[in-house]
């Protein structure tokens, strides 16, 4: 299918781009020697994540039961839950369990091991369970250093219907970096808190067979993973406008955009409007502490081969996306199409039904994201 017959807004994957940037990641793991678990969060496709593992290990991260659902019936036999346990959806969990090599699931609190103990009796089934812990981040996880760490292991490890896999954490506080130089430390701390604790645990008699770390930023920078088993990365397939601005990747790689059209011109504003707004490009403000002004995402051309980093999308209401910057109008008219590199790959990608894969000026393949939780 030409672009030119795409309804807009939609989005798009350079799939050049897609292949390029998992081989990236996929090469770091290798030379880091560890194993790639990646996040499936970012695209929720299946046909994505099938360019993103290795033959001989197909496990992958998820961010929700539905997208564990979706990637176990596409084949994926090795699956974690990075997201703290919903109690209410422990059963669930463990009905998935079974058709499944392994389910990993998530806890950084007794209440939720209470539940998946509870669950597990009822059902007659163990669990494997990883400890989150909070590297820095602040989102959740325990507190390393703290002994509530060393007796909730305890508990998991101590319990018969559960089995203590390792650790899991997050260096998410990368994103607040304004450049490599700056997630550098970041990524050394996500490696060295987790790897601690883990010895910690070890010292207390706690095997620990698992010690899973990884954001796309610090696993881009990070120069040694020692004590380290998996990294779990996600938007490096993707990247996006944020990754640009923070140096985590350069904006030739970023493989998703956003096509919309142009509805409508404005001079005596330096504006024009396209029909890509707040559902098509999502809210997220992007790499503000970089750049104050970067608005809703990096304008450029609709074959995405020119960029207009002097144009901003300055503002977004429903369906409204509008651009400012001198001599916008005499680039684009009404009726053209143009891109926007969104600022959050993941956010972006969730508003759109379908995602089309292109190369080569061309639609190869169209991809169906799972929704819901």
């Amino acid at each position: 299918m030409d672009l030119e017959r795409l309804k807009t807004p939609c989005a798009l994957v350079d799939l050049d781009r897609l292949e390029a940037n998992a081989r990236g990641m996929a090469a770091r793991a290798e030379a880091l020697g560890v194993r790639l678990r990646p996040h499936v969060k970012t695209h929720k496709c299946v046909e994505i994540a099938e360019r993103q593992v290795a033959p001989s290990f197909r496990g992958v991260t998820v961010s929700t039961l539905a997208e564990a659902h979706a990637f176990a019936d596409g084949g994926f036999t090795d699956l974690t839950w990075a997201f703290p346990l919903p109690p209410d959806r422990a059963d669930e969990a463990l009905d998935l369990a079974r058709r499944v090599d392994a389910l990993h699931l998530t806890v950084d609190h007794e209440a939720s091991v209470d539940a998946l103990e509870r669950a597990c009796r009822r059902r007659g089934a163990p669990a494997s369970v990883l400890l989150e812990v909070d590297c820095g981040d602040r989102r959740a996880g325990v507190d390393p250093s703290t002994d509530r760490a060393l007796r909730l292991a305890t508990r998991i490890a101590d319990a018969d219907a559960l089995a203590f896999r390792g650790l899991l954490t997050h260096g998410g506080h990368a994103y607040g970096a304004r450049n490599r130089d700056e997630i550098a430390p970041v990524a050394a701390a996500e490696r060295d808190v987790v790897v601690r604790l883990a010895t910690r645990l070890r010292e207390a008699g706690i095997d620990v067979p698992e010690v899973s770390v990884g954001s796309t930023p610090t696993m881009r920078v990070v120069d040694r993973l020692d004590g380290v088993t998996e990294i779990r990365p996600g938007n490096y397939v993707l990247f996006d406008a944020f990754q640009a601005a923070i140096g985590s990747c350069a904006l030739e790689e970023v493989a998703i955009s956003i096509l919309a059209t142009v509805v409508g011109a404005y001079p005596e504003q330096r504006k024009v409007i396209v029909n890509a707004g707040a559902i098509a490009l999502s809210t997220d403000p992007g790499p503000t502490h970089v750049a104050p002004d970067c608005g809703f995402g990096v304008v450029a051309t609709a074959d995405g081969r020119t960029l207009h980093d002097d144009l901003r999308v300055f503002a977004l209401s429903q369906e409204h996306g509008q651009i400012r910057g001198d001599g916008v109008t005499d680039r684009f008219r009404i009726g053209d199409r143009l891109r926007v590199l969104p600022n959050h790959a993941c956010v972006a990608a969730a508003q759109h039904d379908r995602l089309f894969a292109v190369r080569d000026d061309a639609v190869v393949e169209t991809w169906r994201p799972v929704r819901g939780w």
